[in-house]
Parts: C-alpha cells; structure tokens; sequence
C-alpha cells in the first residue's frame, strides 16, 4: 500500500502518515504476545529502534533511544521474557504476505552466520560462514524471505545446530532448546521453512536456495 502511493505520486506527507499506520498496526497485531503492558511497550520500543537511525544496535544504545537508564529491560524483553517466538513470526509472515503476497511470489532461502567469540551461544561453533568467508567461531541461521513485485521481506528462520550440540543433552538444557529439537541439516531446515510457509497459504510460485542447497542429497 505505501509503495503504490510513493508510485501513485502520493505527497512524503501522506506517505509519512501511512508509514506510522502501518507501524501502529504491526505493534498491535504482536501486542496480545506479551501478557504485561511493560513487557509490551518494551517490545514496540525494541522495534521503533531496529528501525531508527541508530547505525550500531547494542544494548546500551538501544537502551539510550528507548530513554531507558540502562539495557536491562532490552535484555529482559529477550532473555528472560516469556513469550512464542514462533507466535511472532507468524504474525510477522502475515502481515508480510497481507501487504506483499501475491501469486508470482517467490520464497528465497538462504543461510547466514553471526560471528561469536564466546561457546554459550546456542548453536555456536567452528563452522564456515559466508559473513567471514572463512570457518570461523559462529551461529548459522537459514532465513525465508518472500519476494514479489510489492517487495520483499524475511518470512521465517532457523537456527542450525551442529552435530556438536545436538549430541550433548546437557548442553542443549543449558541453552533451553527444547527436548524436541533433532539434528537437522540446513537442507532440511530450509523444507521445514518451505512446508510452514505452504501450511500457512502462503502464495508462491517459484523457490529460489543458494546452490549449497541443491548440492544435498535432501531435496526442496
């Protein structure tokens, strides 16, 4: 909608109005997530700063643009609150598809890592990572994004965890990856993305995967 009416010629007024609407919206459609008003303003200040100015997004600074004296209510909201992480990307894949869906879409998978220096990271682990170019101490995440005419936007993720981990139970405890999760390549981790976003109705005609994915004996 705010695309058509920057195509349309609508003024950066109009469109400016349009984008606090929206952004009211997307906070009101996550807010039932969080069962206190604290933790739910916590949550909308955290995302009016992923999308601010601010070029580096620590906690401290994050803290600063929030008007917060410190970064422990940041740090709260995302390590000791309680609240369904996938509760969110649902509500996030739907407003995408909502605002971008249509039948042309494409759903493009691929993996990226985070580079970590220390071992208590969940997931983390010598491993290659296109982010570094080299095998290095990090996280691999495998990401959906849904791509249209509208734009495009990320759907879905999954943090891969190397053999490393899955095979340590006390490990996986301390980290509170739930007793459910399994070894699973990022092939594999890309179909389950793939299959939510299906049982989700989401509209897609084509996938497009970096070729690391088709080089596997697991197919999309």
């Amino acid at each position: 909608m705010i695309q058509d009416m920057m195509n349309g010629g609508a003024s950066v007024e109009e469109t400016l109005k349009l984008w606090a609407r929206s952004l009211r919206s997307a906070k009101d459609r996550m807010a039932p997530l969080f069962t206190q008003k604290r933790v739910v303003d916590s949550a909308c200040a955290f995302l009016d700063i992923l999308i601010g100015n601010e070029p580096r997004k620590t906690g401290w600074i994050r803290a600063e643009a929030a008007g917060d004296p410190g970064p422990w209510r940041q740090q709260a909201l995302l390590g000791r609150g309680h609240w369904d992480a996938d509760a969110l990307r649902g509500v996030v894949r739907d407003y995408v598809i909502e605002h971008l869906g249509t039948e042309e879409g494409v759903q493009v998978i691929d993996e990226t890592g985070f580079l970590k220096k220390g071992q208590a990271s969940c997931g983390v682990g010598r491993q290659y990572t296109g982010s570094a170019g080299k095998i290095t101490n990090c996280q691999i995440g495998v990401f959906g994004a849904y791509v249209s005419e509208r734009g495009h936007a990320f759907i879905d993720r999954a943090l891969y965890l190397p053999k490393d981990w899955t095979s340590k139970p006390e490990r996986l405890k301390q980290a509170h990856v739930p007793d459910e999760v399994v070894f699973a390549t990022k092939p594999a981790l890309a179909s389950m993305i793939i299959e939510r976003s299906i049982e989700a109705g989401v509209p897609f005609r084509w996938v497009a995967a970096d070729g690391g994915f088709n080089r596997s004996s697991q197919h999309l």
